[in-house]
C-alpha cells in the first residue's frame, strides 16, 4: 500500500501571536523563524499577508515607520514568521534609529531559531545603502538571506526584468543569493516566493505529517 503523500506547510493557518520591544521579551528561542526586513514602507506587512493567502493577517499601513514592534506569528506549533521594524525612516530621530539597530541586531544576532532573512526592497529603488548594509552584516554572520524585489506592478515587465537582472549582477559576490521579483497587490511571484518560504521553514523543522 503506497504512503500518504506528505501534507504541504498550510500558511494560511498562520496566526498572530504578540508584539515585542524587546528580544528578552520574544516568544521562547525554539523552533523554526523566517523573519522579514526591509525598509519602511516597502510592503513587508502587505508580503506577509500575501503569502500566506490573510487579508488582515499582519497590519499595514500607508504611513511609513509604523512598525516600531517585533512582530511574531505561529505557522504551526513549531515555525514563526517575524515582521521586523522598518529601517531607514527619514523622520525618525536619532534615539529611534539607535533603538532600531539595537533591537534588530539583537535578534538577528541571537536569535538561534532564526533560519533565514526574507529581505525586501522596492524594484524601483533597489539595493538602497542601508539594504547593503543589512546584507553585509548578515554575510559576516552567516545568516542566508533571500530578496524580494517588491511592488514589480510598479514597472513594465521589461524594466522589472532588467531590475532583477541587474540586481543579480551587482550581488554575484554573494554566493548567489535568491532574488524574485513578487507583487503583493497581484500576485506576481507569489507562489514562487511561498514555495520558497514553506521550504526555508520546513527544511529546517520537523516534517508535515
Amino acid at each position: 500500500m503506497a504512503k500518504d503523500s506528505p501534507r504541504i506547510l498550510d500558511l494560511r493557518q498562520t496566526a498572530y501571536i504578540s508584539g515585542h520591544p524587546r528580544v528578552g521579551d520574544c516568544p521562547p528561542d525554539q523552533g523554526v523563524e523566517v523573519a522579514f526586513a526591509g525598509r519602511s514602507n516597502v510592503g513587508k506587512s502587505s508580503v506577509i499577508n500575501a503569502l500566506c493567502e490573510r487579508r488582515a493577517l499582519a497590519r499595514t499601513s500607508a504611513a511609513p515607520g509604523r512598525t516600531r514592534l517585533l512582530h511574531f506569528f505561529a505557522v504551526d506549533e513549531t515555525r514563526r514568521l517575524v515582521d521586523l521594524p522598518g529601517y531607514g525612516f527619514a523622520r525618525a530621530s536619532k534615539a529611534e534609529r539607535a533603538g532600531w539597530q539595537r533591537m534588530v541586531e539583537g535578534y538577528l544576532r541571537g536569535r538561534q531559531s532564526l533560519v533565514r532573512l526574507m529581505l525586501l526592497m522596492d524594484v524601483r529603488h533597489p539595493l538602497r545603502d542601508s539594504d547593503q548594509q543589512l546584507l553585509e552584516w548578515c554575510s559576516a554572520v552567516g545568516l542566508p538571506v533571500h530578496i524580494l524585489l517588491n511592488k514589480a506592478d510598479k514597472l513594465s515587465r521589461s524594466k522589472a526584468q532588467r531590475t532583477l537582472i541587474d540586481l543579480r549582477k551587482a550581488l554575484q559576490d554573494w554566493n548567489e543569493l535568491p532574488v524574485s521579483l513578487v507583487s503583493a497587490r497581484t500576485g506576481l511571484g507569489l507562489e514562487a516566493a511561498r514555495d520558497a518560504l514553506r521550504t526555508y521553514l520546513e527544511e529546517n523543522g520537523p516534517s508535515v505529517l
